[in-house]
């Protein structure tokens, strides 16, 4: 099992060499690449040139950190056409990148919109029936996750277009933060590992809060029925979610692939909430 952190607390106030040795500093071996302005922007060209992948292997061999997976983020399911071409483009240029920093790795997200599901599905196959070959060409497997507001937030409808897919290097990012979003607030973690199965291979650790729960009062929006949808990314412990459940499925299934930190609540006390999640992580992995 690969035990990573993700950065995004690092991202605006650390530069990516002050990043790489932050994160091993707090005892990680692996990093998985979040987006971040300097090398993969949110839903732009890559910021990466020859000499910037020489950099980052240098600072990552000499931090003692080796890359999980990279996590390109791109509008590759419209609904807007110029913009889905342009995140192919840019998918492209991120699959060249993975290659050059040895990387087999990607994970991403669906991306479109729940408001516009059908339309997205259909620029989401578009982009795909593009990348495939380029993805197979490369050797890079890669790994989705359903993400509130995405055209798929359900882990059923994420597996449903796994399979669809039909190659046997795609495969499931299961994100803890949006275990509720997965199966409209029943949070049955146990029911969704067992449908997972081995396309399991990747999971996102962050406590989250029950969006369904005091009858769908836990977060109040005004006005009503405004299209917002949130959700939280909290040290393990501090929401709903039955991380008991989780963490024996998980040792069940004798779990093998990525096991990153993914909270994002306190860039304010950064190394505080790894350290917390790190112990609670490799306790209830069984890595201790």
């Amino acid at each position: 099992m690969k035990l990573a952190y993700d950065p995004t607390h690092f991202r605006d106030s650390h530069s990516l060499e002050e990043t790489i040795f932050k994160v091993a500093d707090m005892g990680y071996e692996y990093i998985e690449l979040s987006p971040r302005e300097d090398f993969l922007p949110f839903y732009k060209y890559p910021r990466v040139d020859k000499y910037k992948i020489k950099q980052l292997k240098k600072w990552l061999s000499e931090a003692g950190l080796k890359l999980s997976s990279i996590l390109p983020m791109q509008h590759w399911a419209g609904p807007d056409e110029d913009r889905r071409q342009a995140a192919v483009r840019n998918w492209k240029r991120a699959i060249e990148i993975a290659v050059e920093l040895d990387v087999d790795l990607v994970n991403s997200e669906f991306t479109g919109s729940k408001y516009e599901a059908q339309a997205s599905e259909e620029k989401f196959i578009k982009s795909l029936d593009e990348l495939i070959p380029v993805f197979e060409k490369e050797k890079v497997r890669l790994n989705l996750q359903a993400h509130p507001y995405d055209f798929i937030e359900t882990n059923t409808g994420a597996l449903d277009m796994i399979r669809a897919l039909d190659r046997d290097w795609i495969k499931l990012v299961y994100s803890v933060a949006h275990t509720f979003f997965y199966d409209d607030g029943i949070g049955d973690i146990a029911k969704m590992l067992d449908d997972a199965g081995d396309l399991l291979d990747h999971v996102l650790f962050a406590d989250t809060f029950n969006h369904k729960a005091a009858y769908g009062l836990r977060y109040i929006v005004n006005p009503p029925d405004a299209q917002v949808t949130v959700h939280q990314h909290l040290n393990i412990g501090e929401g709903d979610v039955d991380f008991d459940t989780l963490f024996r499925k998980l040792r069940e299934m004798k779990f093998d692939g990525i096991a990153t930190n993914s909270v994002f609540a306190y860039s304010d006390r950064a190394e505080e909430s790894s350290a917390i999640m790190l112990k609670k992580m490799k306790e209830g992995l069984g890595l201790v």
